[in-house]
């Protein structure tokens, strides 16, 4: 293996060349970073770069941000999923307004110190915007790294992302460490990347020992798989004269302050003859106050990443008024896209409504 300053110049010269024109390259704001970076985890760029420009048009700066209110961020948030980044994002920025006069920190402990940032970002913020010598160690720069030095090393430990955060900053060296973050976080996104990466036109090719040895597959290595399990979601799409009824998810869950419709969890499936015969439906529906039901879209998967969700979206159409629980709220159905709501809503209301 050459040594480190060999693979510093190879990474940079290929970012040089091969770098996409993005709209948070070539700032130092500090908050247009910290947005791209919380919006680029768990999305990818090409659908990460529209929210980015949507919500720095309606949020151009930390104060507009923490100005306003929750649901209205969550909003803007819709699609993006992981909706405990919008809602950190939000505190945060109140956090910056309050305790820093609305002037964004310098320092990594500050940064870090903030809510939803984590060591990743503190070091992607402060590199980015101020070069302050904090390596980025993410998903890219894990299996670029694994792969070239064939470590072995879980990047799922904290021995692990220790020993690939030391070992990217002896890399960085004297380099601009905001150059040498984005070079190297490049490299993983578009050439070193999880499958079927082109080994052949890698500039690294002759020196990584995983492309020698036919393992790149194997690496990064992870300790923990993550275990899933399955829930069964009813929903209910209750109308009445033009209105309709929205549940407000109160819990923890990554779903908090969002809207669906009222609804039946369960970890089995509920066969649809079964729902109807044992009246399976959401305390203030009656089974007397039923004019019609019926099933209108049929376990809709939907994955996350410790979960995966089969939605079923039933109509139901009511005789009387119902007395409803102050969780619930009744809206004219005109109005259900002013609401924040989560993916598999979305998907019921643009196919459906």
């Amino acid at each position: 293996m050459e040594n480190t300053e060999f693979i510093t110049k190879k990474l940079i010269d290929w970012y040089k060349s091969n770098q996409r024109t993005l709209p948070w390259r070539g700032t130092n704001n500090p908050y247009k970073i910290w947005i791209s970076e919380i919006i680029l985890q768990q999305t990818r760029v090409v659908q990460g770069l529209e929210y980015y420009i949507r919500f720095i048009e309606r949020f151009p700066d930390v104060k507009t941000l923490a100005d306003a209110e929750e649901q209205e961020v969550l909003k803007y948030w819709q699609g993006l999923g992981y909706y405990s980044r919008a809602r950190n994002l939000h505190a945060a920025a109140r956090t910056v307004r309050d305790q820093y006069a609305g002037k964004f920190p310098e320092d990594y402990e500050s940064v870090l110190n903030l809510k939803g940032i984590g060591e990743y970002t503190a070091a992607a913020i402060t590199s980015f915007a101020w070069d302050l010598p904090y390596p980025v160690v993410d998903g890219n720069v894990f299996r670029f790294l694994s792969r070239l030095f064939l470590i072995d090393e879980p990047i799922d430990t904290q021995k692990g992302k220790k020993y690939f955060t030391a070992l990217a900053g002896q890399i960085m060296g004297n380099v601009s460490p905001g150059l040498f973050n984005q070079a190297i976080m490049e490299f993983g996104a578009l050439q070193c990347i999880p499958s079927s990466p082109d080994c052949m036109n890698c500039p690294f090719c002759d020196n990584c020992p995983a492309y020698g040895k036919r393992v790149v597959s194997d690496y990064p290595v992870k300790k923990n798989k993550t275990k899933t399990k399955d829930l069964y979601l009813y929903y209910f799409h209750i109308r009445r004269n033009g209105f309709t009824y929205l549940y407000i998810r109160k819990d923890k869950g990554i779903w908090q302050n969002l809207f669906e419709f009222p609804l039946i969890e369960s970890e089995k499936a509920i066969e649809p003859e079964v729902l109807i015969k044992n009246a399976i439906f959401p305390e203030f529906i009656s089974a007397e106050n039923i004019d019609s039901l019926r099933f209108v879209v049929q376990n809709r998967k939907h994955v996350l990443s410790h979960r995966i969700l089969y939605a079923t979206f039933i109509e139901v159409s009511l005789n009387e008024e119902p007395e409803i629980p102050n969780t619930v709220i009744r809206i004219k159905e005109k109005d259900i896209e002013q609401y924040p709501v989560h993916r598999l809503m979305e998907y019921y209301m643009k196919t459906q409504l």
